[in-house]
């Protein structure tokens, strides 16, 4: 073996050396690698939103996720449709008398049904398990028979 390949080898082996705790440690933190963005166009469907929770701030993100799924479809009211069912805690967020804790929910929930294909639809079932009337929630949204049905 030459002088000059001895010195190739062994710059070969300082490199390995050198790469090798950056390599194991990427491979230990993130063994399956980094995920990867898609371009997607998304056409327009016919979605169901099933609103359940009583806490404002996931109310406020699923009206976030709403609105930006609205914007996804172009707002296209032809082919595009989006059904928020109400029930369980969610109900009472909707309701009148709590208007003073959430106005500011509710004018976006109400902003969302104008002029688009959003709708937010109350299950009466549930509403009457909690107390409430048709004349008890806020008149953007629609009362129908049985959220599961």
């Amino acid at each position: 073996m030459t002088a000059k390949n001895i010195i190739s080898a062994l710059f070969l082996f300082l490199l390995s050396l050198l790469v090798s705790p950056v390599y194991a440690d990427a491979k230990s933190t993130a063994p399956w690698g980094h995920a990867k963005t898609l371009d997607i166009k998304y056409p327009p469907h016919k979605v169901i939103y099933d609103l359940t929770t009583g806490n404002l701030e996931e109310l406020d993100f699923t009206l976030s996720r709403i609105s930006y799924l609205n914007n996804l479809y172009d707002a296209d009211p032809f082919e595009s449709s989006i059904i928020v069912v109400i029930h369980e805690k969610a109900l009472e967020h909707f309701a009148i008398e709590n208007l003073s804790d959430n106005k500011q929910l509710m004018e976006r929930a109400r902003n969302l049904t104008i002029g688009s294909t959003i709708e937010f639809r109350m299950c009466k079932v549930s509403a009457k398990f909690k107390g409430y009337e048709p004349e008890d929630i806020h008149g953007f949204v629609q009362m129908v028979p049985m959220a599961d049905a």
